[in-house]
């Protein structure tokens, strides 16, 4: 009998204790949530958007490979980097934007060192899970003086499309492409 009430109270407990988890975890979650939420519905509401991107060449104002923001502000799209002025495109003299995918070898040198030192072709099975995947997003533009120009920035993978629905909403005679996308592969030698 005393067996069967020590099995009864550890039941009772482990309930207990369970729910307790439960309860926790779901204060958790709705504490994690409701600021994402209130971002997202923030940004629904207002008219710019912003996504952290890699301004490889084309602005004339911002070195290549800089490091910064690519935004919607109002009419114009916006490169900001720390401390500099932006550089600004207005969306009505976009009058493409190009999709693409690139991949990047991670690493650098101590990445291809330590490929060559694994035996019997270990370092090939290395180089499958060492590429980064972005996108490429290109604004073909014209200035004030009719000129044509082009700009290409790198973002995070899957951003490149939220960008460019972004665009098109705002201005509708950006070509539709959705379909079409290049695909390039690289490797960088001096990257972490």
């Amino acid at each position: 009998m005393n067996r069967t009430s020590g099995q009864f109270y550890y039941e009772v407990n482990n309930r207990a204790l369970n729910s307790r988890w439960f309860c926790a975890f779901v204060i958790l979650l709705l504490a994690f949530a409701t600021p994402a939420l209130a971002k997202d519905v923030a940004q629904a509401g207002n008219s710019s958007l912003s996504v952290r991107a890699t301004h490889l060449l084309g602005f004339a104002g911002a070195h290549n490979n800089t490091k910064g923001t690519l935004s919607i502000e109002g009419d114009c799209v916006e490169f900001k980097r720390n401390g500099r002025p932006a550089e600004k495109v207005n969306i009505k003299s976009i009058g493409d934007v190009i999709l693409g995918n690139e991949t990047k070898q991670v690493g650098g040198i101590p990445m291809t060192l330590a490929k060559s030192v694994i035996p019997y072709s270990g370092g090939r099975m290395v180089s499958l899970f060492s590429h980064k995947k972005w996108d490429t997003l290109t604004l073909e533009y014209q200035d004030a003086d009719g000129g044509f120009h082009g700009a290409v920035f790198e973002l995070n993978k899957g951003q490149a499309d939220g960008f460019r629905n972004a665009l098109l909403t705002k201005r509708a005679g950006v070509a539709d492409r959705a379909g079409q996308r290049t695909k390039q592969t690289a490797e960088v030698s001096s990257e972490k």
